[in-house]
């Protein structure tokens, strides 16, 4: 896939808006934010109601005319469509308006290849273009569809440059896969450690720009942590893809383990959902999720439901959630009713964070009980890690080792079963 879209290009937005869609002005304003986010000028909109999109052209064919007067008398470079379009719709397009075609998800992928940081994000990205990049590649390349002769032995007429091309893209995305499994060990042999360490774990989920980092930093802030454990914020879509996770102490010694996860957007590629699959295990092994919510913006009913819809996409929509309408510094009414899973907070500014730490102690930590366990002076690594998440209530010795009187969550207690007196 080409580096063009990092150039600074004029775009032209074009929508179809499905049986009247009411969050369709939304989606087409957001679609204008991911083309600024990739450094993409958009000029004008072209938008029509239809049933369903064209089969053909996605718009209807009286649209072309349309767009072709209008790409040329604005100069535009570059067509960005609301929808992710079939690879038949993009030849056909770029065949017609001789422009270059893109789509939602292409445009989304771009922006995840450009803030990618880590070595594991990164490979996740690539993976997720290269799934997309696949049923498209004879788009790609006029020649691909020339017979390559007897460079290849046994393959009977030949094997056509197309067929080449895929294949070596489909070795590229197993070989990206079997590397990317050997880091999601990793990531599971650290994630039983934090099992071990007796505190809870906590995730931080919702749509981008909700927030969630801005919280998280505040969280670290609230539990007194060095500077150097805030994690990157921006007031942009897709800050930051890569998941950190932090210990935060509360003022009575409890300890949970929190993490920031990427944030969630309508019609999010299914690529990057199966591609990012290990790093959102951390929202699955959640004990509890804190779901981010811009209270300040007026689709934010829309957003809620796209985080739920994803949640449940990756199999974590029975996890327990604490609701958080975070910006409430930006609504005229700040009184508004609460329940016991809901939060009303400004990360920005620390509003509402008492009762929100009360929340969720109430809920991570209410179902502890006590326990004693009989650990082995040989294994004083689970007795540093009890300390620091403050599960022990006492401590004495005996010739077998250390007896502790600890209060555990169910799933520490089960890792630590063993030791129980």
């Amino acid at each position: 896939m080409n580096e063009t879209l990092l150039a600074k290009e004029r775009a032209l937005i074009i929508g179809v808006n499905v049986n009247q869609d009411p969050y369709f002005l939304e989606s087409i304003e957001e679609l204008k934010n991911l083309a600024i986010a990739c450094n993409i000028e958009p000029i004008a909109e072209i938008t029509q109601n239809l049933p369903r999109p064209n089969v053909a052209h996605y718009v209807g064919s009286g649209k072309i005319e349309e767009i072709r007067q209008l790409a040329d008398s604005e100069e535009i470079d570059v067509l960005i469509f609301e929808d992710e379009l079939t690879p038949s719709q993009i030849r056909n397009l770029a065949k017609l308006l001789d422009i270059e075609v893109i789509d939602r998800t292409r445009l989304i992928l771009d922006i995840f290849a450009h803030r990618a940081k880590t070595k594991e994000a990164k490979m996740q990205v690539e993976i997720a273009r290269l799934r997309y990049a696949l049923p498209r590649l004879r788009n790609s390349n006029q020649n691909f569809g020339h017979q390559r002769g007897g460079a290849v032995k046994n393959r009977g007429a030949g094997e056509t440059k197309l067929e080449l091309k895929r294949r070596k893209v489909e070795e590229k995305i197993t070989e990206l896969e079997a590397e990317l499994k050997n880091i999601a060990l990793t990531r599971v042999t650290q994630r039983k450690k934090r099992v071990i360490s007796g505190a809870p774990r906590v995730a931080l989920v919702g749509y981008t720009n909700a927030g969630k980092s801005t919280l998280m930093n505040a969280m670290v802030r609230l539990s007194g942590s060095d500077e150097e454990k805030l994690v990157y914020e921006e007031n942009m879509l897709f800050a930051t893809l890569d998941t950190s996770v932090r210990s935060i102490k509360f003022e009575n010694s409890k300890t949970i383990l929190l993490s920031d996860t990427v944030g969630f957007i309508n019609k999010l590629p299914h690529h990057l959902v199966k591609a990012f699959h290990s790093t959102l295990e951390e929202v699955r092994e959640a004990d509890l999720l804190l779901h981010v919510i811009d209270k300040s913006n007026p689709h934010h009913e829309l957003q809620l439901e796209v985080t739920n819809d994803t949640l449940k996409l990756i199999n974590a929509d029975d996890i327990p959630q604490i609701l958080i309408y975070n910006k409430c510094d930006l609504l005229e009414d700040m009184n508004e009713e609460m329940g016991d899973n809901v939060a009303l907070i400004s990360a920005k500014k620390q509003l509402g964070f008492k009762e929100l730490v009360l929340k969720i102690s109430q809920s991570v930590f209410a179902h502890e009980q006590v326990y004693k366990l009989l650990i082995p002076f040989d294994a004083g690594q689970i007795i540093s890690n009890l300390k620091s998440s403050g599960s022990i209530l006492a401590m004495d010795y005996e010739e077998r080792g250390t007896i502790l009187t600890v209060s555990l969550n169910e799933a520490t207690y089960g890792s630590l079963k063993k030791y129980e007196l």
